[in-house]
């Protein structure tokens, strides 16, 4: 991977070298603490395990504006009037910094890559163009594509929803933009493809067939897939749960409600889920409680890494840094299996205040080394501790005799009264909670 990617071009980062990784020890702020890349942890790097890629629309396309003031940050790459001139500087920035802070991974929008033409047949010709100069820039510096989607939420078109809009003309040209994505993904070699459903819901249910917008969904879903593989995508589709914002009730709510939606439509044989770490809180659950239902489910294939803040009740997308949060990901992405097409994406942005070139990289440092620690920590506990055994053991009044034939389905519902009558009243058995807390920061501290 080429340590120099701007050379013959102009440098949007001046001044910011390859990041290194230093330790623990290290008090450069410009360093990893913990990320090694080649670290072997639990038979694989950390590089390999982690599988980290750098967001486009929050990187490269957010200034920082918000509805109550407009963006802080200066974006050297959008200063040209000429908007196909302006994504192919934005394009440059984008892979200086990917190969600087050394991520294996990118992800994009269409819209994010390529401006929005006058026509779809314009919109296409941008797209494909800036497609070919990602796939020159892959090639020279080593970086790949973890997924590609498509914004079907930000025109005033998709303001009643893309393929759940009523309007079936709308449906079209949502259509048209998931296609040229997924032509898109597959040239760029993605590894998925991502359905983030914004305005897939609705804000008032007197003028809503939710049930007729469900199916168009499931239809459009299975569309896109069919059409996907005729091209040759051999990846995972994904969809990303969240529960409301921008709709007031979006479909894909929770881990658990896409999970049923994809059983009931026939594509949970190709589809898995995307799960985020703010949208879960904004769900009202913990991000590892959306990792266990979507792992519980066979489902668990990537995830934006980012968190919220609890004073706010709103998408904040801010950068991860909460330990505890990254230890119990990892734990559940590790007792599943790992990573196969996905990884973990920084769909995250820095805060309007922070204004500097160099804030987009310490922000990235930050999560890069907390889920580093976090995957530590979690290979020690489940390879060291008595966490695993402790589960179950819990659990064992249903390994053997009558909790057997239940589990196993040999006992109807009188059996189970005449067992209880039998029995008499059981004794309690701690859960042991503050046990397992504390045994969980035990190896938080005690883990290099």
């Amino acid at each position: 991977m080429s340590a120099n990617p701007h050379i013959g071009r102009q440098e949007y980062f001046p001044g910011i070298p390859k990041i290194a990784y230093e330790g623990a020890e290290s008090d450069n702020p410009l360093a990893f603490k913990a990320y090694d890349a080649g670290r072997v942890v639990a038979g694989k790097t950390m590089e390999e395990h982690l599988r980290f890629a750098v967001c486009y629309w929050h990187s490269f396309c957010a200034d920082g504006g918000d509805p109550f003031g407009p963006g802080t940050r200066k974006l050297p790459w959008k200063a040209k009037a000429d908007p196909v001139a302006a994504a192919e500087d934005k394009l440059d920035a984008a892979f200086e910094f990917f190969t600087k802070l050394g991520v294996p991974f990118w992800c994009f929008h269409d819209r994010d890559l390529a401006p929005e033409g006058a026509s779809v047949a314009e919109s296409e010709k941008w797209l494909q163009h800036l497609v070919d100069l990602a796939g020159e820039r892959q090639k020279s510096t080593g970086m790949k594509l973890l997924w590609g989607t498509a914004n079907v939420f930000s025109h005033p078109r998709y303001m009643n929803g893309a393929s759940t809009n009523p309007d079936f003309n709308v449906v079209t040209h949502a259509a048209a933009q998931v296609k040229a994505a997924l032509d898109a993904t597959v040239a760029l070699g993605g590894r998925s493809y991502v359905f983030w459903g914004g305005r897939e819901g609705y804000a008032c249910l007197f003028n809503t067939d939710a049930k007729r917008e469900l199916e168009h969904m499931g239809r459009f879903l299975g569309m896109a897939r069919d059409y996907g593989r005729s091209i040759g995508f051999k990846g995972t589709f994904l969809i990303e749960p969240k529960p409301m914002e921008p709709m007031y009730h979006q479909y894909d709510v929770d881990a658990q409600t896409v999970a049923g939606f994809l059983r009931e439509h026939g594509l949970a044989g190709d589809f898995k889920l995307n799960v985020e770490a703010n949208h879960a809180t904004l769900a009202g659950h913990s991000f590892a409680h959306e990792l266990q239902m979507a792992a519980d489910a066979g489902l668990l294939g990537s995830i934006d890494a980012n968190r919220g803040n609890p004073q706010n009740g709103w998408d904040t997308d801010q950068f991860p840094t909460d330990l505890y949060d990254t230890v119990q990901a990892m734990l559940v992405v590790l007792a599943d299996g790992g990573f196969k097409d996905g990884g973990l994406n920084f769909d995250a942005k820095v805060r309007r205040e922070s204004t500097d070139g160099e804030d987009l990289f310490l922000a990235h440092i930050g999560g890069m080394d907390t889920f580093a620690r976090g995957l530590l920590i979690a290979a020690n506990i489940l390879e060291n501790s008595p966490l695993a055994d402790f589960r179950k053991q819990r659990y064992a009044s249903f390994d053997s005799g009558k909790g057997r034939d239940f589990e196993d389905g040999k006992l109807g519902l009188a059996d189970l009264r005449d067992l209880a009558a039998a029995g008499g009243e059981p004794d309690k058995v701690s859960g042991k909670q503050e046990w397992v807390e504390n045994l969980i920061n035990d190896y938080i501290f005690r883990t290099k």
